[in-house]
C-alpha cells in the first residue's frame, strides 16, 4: 500500500508527539482562529505567532523551517482573496481598465489582501505541524473527545482510509493499460485521443465497480465483528500533567498575540 501518498506524520519521540491529541487539536483550532480575528496589518502579532510554529517545529525535532518550507504550495489558493485589493475604499495606488470594468486598487484593499494571505500561510503551517507529528487514529479520538459528530467523524475516518486502496485500485489498472498497450520505437503507447478518452472512461468505470463491491464486502465484515460506528484504540488519551502545562503555555502565548495585535506598542 502506498501509504506515502497522503501520510503525512512524522515518527519521533518528542514532547509535541507524547502530547495528548486532544490539546494538540485544540490548541490548532484556536491558533488558526486567533490569526483570523487579528486585525489586518498587525505584523508584529504575526510574527509571534510564526515564531510560536518555528518554536513548535524545533521542539517536535522536525526542523525549525519544517513547516515554512512545505507551506508555500497552498498560497496560490488564498489568491481567490485578490478581489479584497479593489473592492475596499482607501487611497488609490493604481487604476487598469478591462473592457467595461474599472479597477481601483486601493491601500486599504492591499493591506487587507497581504494579510489574508498572511493568515492562510500560518495556518496552514499550524495545520502541518498537526498532522506531522499526530496519527491519524489519534486524531479522530480526539475528535470523538471533543464531542465532534459521530457520523462526521466516521466518514472523516474512512475517507482517509480508503483514500490509499483506491490509489492502489488506480495504480494496478494504470499498470494493466500499460501492459496491454504495445508501442513502436519512438511512439508513445496506445492509441490517438480518443481512444484513450475511452480508455479512461472504462478504467473509471471499473474503478467506480470495484469500489462499490468493495464498500459491501467491508461492511459485512464490520458487521460480523461487531462494529457499532466507533473507531478503537489502544490510547486511553487521557490528559497528563505535561498536557495541562501545556495547554495553559499555549493559551497564555496565543492571549499574548492577541493583546500584541489589538494594543500595539507606540
Amino acid at each position: 500500500m502506498h501509504d506515502n501518498v497522503f501520510d503525512r506524520y512524522r515518527e519521533g519521540g518528542s514532547l509535541l508527539h507524547r502530547l495528548s491529541p486532544i490539546v494538540k487539536v485544540v490548541f490548532t483550532v484556536v491558533f488558526i482562529f486567533s490569526n483570523a480575528i487579528l486585525p489586518d496589518g498587525a505584523w508584529l502579532a504575526f510574527g509571534l505567532a510564526w515564531l510560536l510554529l518555528l518554536a513548535g517545529s524545533q521542539i517536535s525535532g522536525l526542523g525549525i523551517g519544517f513547516t515554512a518550507k512545505r507551506s508555500f504550495i497552498a498560497l496560490p489558493f488564498a489568491l481567490a482573496a485578490v478581489t479584497a485589493i479593489f473592492s475596499l475604499p482607501g487611497r488609490t495606488l493604481a487604476e487598469w481598465d478591462f473592457g467595461r470594468w474599472h479597477l481601483v486598487a486601493t491601500d486599504a484593499g492591499m493591506l487587507r489582501f497581504v494579510s489574508i494571505m498572511v493568515r492562510s500561510w500560518l495556518s496552514v503551517q499550524g495545520a502541518m505541524l498537526l498532522i506531522a507529528t499526530t496519527r491519524f487514529p489519534d486524531l479522530i479520538h480526539a475528535f470523538e473527545h471533543l464531542r465532534m459528530p459521530r457520523l462526521l467523524v466516521t466518514i472523516i475516518a474512512f475517507l482517509y482510509r480508503y483514500m490509499f486502496v483506491l490509489t492502489d485500485e488506480v495504480l494496478r489498472l494504470m499498470r494493466s493499460r500499460q501492459s496491454r498497450a504495445a508501442s513502436l520505437p519512438g511512439r508513445k503507447a496506445g492509441g490517438p485521443i480518443i481512444w484513450r478518452a475511452r480508455v479512461a472512461g472504462n478504467m473509471v468505470g471499473q474503478l467506480f465497480l470495484r469500489s462499490y463491491e468493495r464498500s459491501d464486502r467491508i461492511y459485512n465484515a464490520m458487521l460480523a465483528r461487531g462494529y457499532e460506528g466507533q473507531m478503537r484504540t489502544l490510547n486511553r488519551h487521557e490528559m497528563a500533567a505535561q498536557d495541562w502545562l501545556f495547554a495553559a503555555l499555549a493559551a497564555a502565548a496565543l492571549l499574548s498575540v492577541q493583546l500584541v495585535g489589538r494594543f500595539p506598542l507606540r
